[in-house]
């Protein structure tokens, strides 16, 4: 035990530099078993698109990325629900945290941003390829690792997967992997977890049909007024 105690005393000094390589070690190792699966590879004509958009438009210095899956893409009024916020939209299909991890250096290209708002949705729903909620907080790690070192001060807000009648049945393993990253959140400057599905859940504590389309996955429109009320009220929290 005097040995052992010995010996961390005098590595403590370097011990988050030897924990930082460890914890970058397993990120690239990570990406690099992920960036040929098919199914990430399936998304890289979108990701095309995003590259020639950052290369080719302008946007202001101040604009606010709404990045993530098919809740971001299909959010037809984001501009006009964002005002007086610019924003630059990068939503894609049935986004995972398995290939967004992939592209996030790519999608955060952009060299100034006031924030980014993410949010990806998929990599819990009901299928055989789920991932434990565990899986998804590292996954959700390696992303806010390579936000970071693009922005390092830059405000990174994460909005909470929705409770969904479609996927009702697996919303115990969600709500782990909410809460899992909520308190990566709560530990880091300048992060931020936007919770959303107290809106959400009806009188049963069930998710309320009313605000979802007929998939009974995605938002129509009287969701997504709800998502914009609170999104923009925690924006205007932090950023004002």
């Amino acid at each position: 035990m005097k040995i052992t105690t010995h010996i961390i005393g005098r590595l403590k000094p370097h011990y988050k530099l030897i924990v930082g390589l460890t914890t970058l070690l397993i990120s690239c190792s990570t990406l690099y078993n992920l960036q040929n699966l098919p199914e990430v590879k399936s998304w890289e004509s979108s990701i095309a698109r995003f590259d020639s958009l950052n290369r080719h438009e302008s946007y202001p210095s101040d604009a606010i990325m709404f990045a993530g899956s098919s809740s971001i893409r299909l959010w037809k009024s984001l501009e006009e629900d964002m005002e007086p916020y610019s924003v630059i939209q990068r939503g894609y299909g049935g986004a995972k945290l398995t290939d967004f991890a992939v592209y996030a250096n790519r999608i955060f290209s952009i060299s100034e941003l006031k924030a980014a708002v993410i949010f990806v949705a998929n990599d819990i729903s009901g299928s055989v390829d789920d991932k434990s909620p565990d899986e998804v907080r590292k996954l959700f790690l390696i992303v806010l690792k390579i936000f970071r070192k693009a922005h390092p001060d830059t405000p990174f807000f994460w909005i909470q997967i929705t409770p969904t009648p479609s996927r009702w049945k697996v919303w115990p393993e969600i709500l782990a992997a909410n809460e899992l990253i909520k308190k990566e959140c709560e530990k880091r400057k300048n992060t931020y977890f936007i919770q959303t599905d107290y809106a959400f859940l009806d009188a049963n504590g069930e998710p309320n049909k009313k605000y979802f389309l007929s998939d009974r996955l995605h938002l129509n429109n009287e969701g997504y007024r709800v998502w914009k009320e609170i999104i923009k009220e925690k924006l205007d929290e932090v950023l004002k």
